[in-house]
């Protein structure tokens, strides 16, 4: 790929962006990488399994162990699909439940029903405190478009296309490939790569021309196993180590690091 592609009229370059020769596209999460929606995120999940767990308890007698935050979160249901969420922390619980439909109702005691719980929580918690962007990724990402690379955000989450219009980041993409989309088309969510593979594909460029920016484990995870060009790890809670572990090549705290750093 010539220089000419990577240097725009702005200036910016692969290398100033931070990334290898090569990178023609970037793919964002959204949550914990573009948006600070992870801490409404984890409250709504708390709240979710916390009120079940202390329901369980009280009708069979085992001991109450509240969701951590921390360990429980990041481990089992941060950056995958809400029902893969639901079903892999409680599966470190013991707990098996009927899967169920999407159409179940926060009600249900199913895996559906509790991941459509989190999302009731979660949207009232949005509509509570709003939606706040990590300035630093947002430089970066107007950054890559002056760049002229191609830009998509691939998100596991229902809400993501709302979110990215109430925070005017809607512009800034060209591609979303989201919880809905996923469902649509019978996607395989993060770790599987199925959803990055996805929205490179809709953007015309091979994986290997393209970068991931994740700061899940499990979207780290799937930016290696689809042999991505790049893979960027963003720590936000501590966690440089596990994310060298899961396969990313670089971890930054922000991305705005990476601009500092051509």
């Amino acid at each position: 790929m010539s220089r000419q592609f990577h240097q725009s009229h702005s200036g910016y370059s692969v290398r100033v962006l931070g990334l290898p020769d090569g990178v023609t596209a970037c793919l964002f999460d959204l949550d914990g990488v573009l948006t600070q929606t992870a801490k409404v995120h984890n409250a709504a999940w708390k709240e979710t399994f916390d009120a079940y767990l202390r329901d369980r308890a009280e009708h069979t007698g085992e001991p109450f162990r509240p969701f951590d935050p921390g360990d429980d979160y990041n481990r089992y249901v941060d950056g995958r699909p809400r029902a893969d969420g639901v079903r892999t922390f409680l599966g470190s619980r013991g707990i098996t439940l009927p899967e169920g439909t999407p159409e179940d109702p926060p009600s249900a005691e199913t895996i559906n029903g509790i991941g459509n719980r989190k999302n009731e929580l979660l949207l009232r918690h949005i509509r509570q405190d709003g939606v706040e962007v990590f300035q630093g990724s947002v430089a970066y990402l107007q950054a890559v478009r002056e760049s002229g690379l191609r830009r998509a955000v691939v998100s596991a989450s229902a809400n993501c296309r709302d979110i990215l219009t109430v925070t005017g980041l809607i512009d800034e993409v060209e591609v979303v490939v989201d919880g809905t989309v996923a469902r649509r088309d019978n996607l395989r969510g993060k770790p599987h790569p199925d959803t990055f593979l996805d929205a490179a594909k809709l953007l015309g460029v091979a994986p290997s021309a393209a970068a991931v920016f994740e700061d899940a484990l499990a979207g780290v995870e799937a930016g290696r196993a689809g042999d991505f060009g790049y893979v960027v790890g963003v720590d936000r809670v501590g966690q440089s180590d596990a994310l060298y572990k899961h396969g990313a090549h670089v971890v930054v705290r922000d991305l705005s690091e990476l601009l500092e750093n051509p």
